[in-house]
């Protein structure tokens, strides 16, 4: 079953922008432009994540995390305009999983919907466990990768890269959105430490490394998976 996401929000441009990226990236979204129709929506079906403005008519942000903890665990990533500490404070205290200040990157709250999901335990379900490709296959589950029903030994970082491509075998890639996927969108490392992993990677799975048939580059742009 498809993952669930419910965004409370009173400004419809940033709401159509949030749901239209994470259906992109196959989450089932639903939106509620008000504290009180957030809370009609969560008691007629649970989401597996609420992403939950602060300012809202009505009854605040802070007030809808407060109900919603009264009766859910569900993850709350919290959305504000305004950065100041103590406001993260108060929703932490409230109960939610996570914080985000506008203006910011979709890229970025995409990155932390999935790590609140994987702690959560909500996106092991969404997620592939099993990609083929030829004769190359990754198993997520058992974080091994086989070639022509060989081990290829990969470190995390090269394990995880792969299977972000292969999982979006034929779209091109960018470098940051590697970068948020695989370090997290609280990295703090250049964008080429991916063209390393990308250069070791080719190594452990291409035949001719140099000219590449599986990982390609799009010279400007990033990397494509090539099945």
């Amino acid at each position: 079953m498809c993952t669930q996401i419910l965004i409370v929000e009173d400004e419809p441009a940033v709401a159509d922008a949030i749901a239209y990226t994470l259906r992109q990236e196959g989450y089932e979204v639903s939106t509620a432009e008000d504290g009180a129709a957030a809370l009609a929506r969560l008691a007629a079906a649970a989401p597996d994540l609420v992403i939950l403005d602060i300012l809202l008519p009505g009854c605040s942000g802070f007030d809808v995390c407060r109900e919603i903890r009264r009766s859910s665990k569900v993850p709350v990533i919290m959305l504000t305009a305004r950065g100041d500490e103590i406001d993260r404070i108060v929703g932490f205290e409230l109960g939610a999983d996570d914080y985000v200040t506008k203006p910011f990157s979709m890229r970025e709250l995409v990155a932390r919907v999935r790590a609140c999901l994987r702690r959560a335990g909500s996106e092991e379900a969404a997620t592939p466990q099993l990609l083929r490709s030829d004769d190359l296959e990754l198993d997520l589950s058992r974080c091994r990768v086989t070639l022509r029903g060989q081990w290829i030994r990969l470190n995390r970082r090269e394990f995880d890269i792969l299977w972000f491509l292969m999982s979006r075998q034929g779209q091109v890639v960018t470098r940051e959105e590697i970068l948020d996927a695989v370090w997290g969108p609280e990295r703090y490392c250049d964008p080429r430490n991916v063209d390393v992993h990308i250069r070791t990677l080719r190594q452990r799975i291409e035949e001719n490394p140099g000219f590449p048939r599986r990982i390609l580059t799009e010279y400007g742009v990033g990397y494509r998976f090539v099945g």
